[in-house]
């Protein structure tokens, strides 16, 4: 397993950005796809986004698309996740997840490791 470590949380006005990092430490980062989910206060935890072992194949939840991008730089060991015009609805607490293996995947359950999580609050 991995250690992850996520940073780079706050609060943010409606429409501002933040950029999400996620230290991994332990066995090889390149041989774990990683992912991005949150849990809102009473809600199930969402995915978000996810990446390729190599950072080459990505995907995102609707809700996020084409607002937020995910992205990896093994060499630091750190996945990113940048997310620009946000809005009030994407407050929740934000969790870097690991999963073994080459599948993306948009399940909680199928992920290794999980980070302690960040909180972003966007304010309206």
């Amino acid at each position: 397993q991995v250690q992850l470590v996520e940073s780079g949380g706050g609060l943010v006005q409606t429409g501002g950005s933040l950029r999400l990092s996620c230290a991994v430490s332990g066995r090889t980062t390149s041989t774990y796809t990683m992912g991005w989910f949150r849990q809102a206060p009473g809600k199930e935890r969402e995915f978000v986004a996810a990446i390729s072992r190599s950072g080459g194949s990505t995907y995102y939840a609707d809700s996020v698309k084409d607002r937020f991008t995910i992205s990896r730089d093994n060499t630091k060991k750190t996945v990113y996740l940048q997310m620009n015009t946000l809005k009030p609805g994407d407050t929740a607490v934000y969790y870097c997840a690991a999963r073994f293996g080459a599948v993306l995947s948009t399940t909680p359950n199928s992920y290794d490791s999980w980070g302690q999580g960040t909180q972003v609050t966007v304010s309206s």
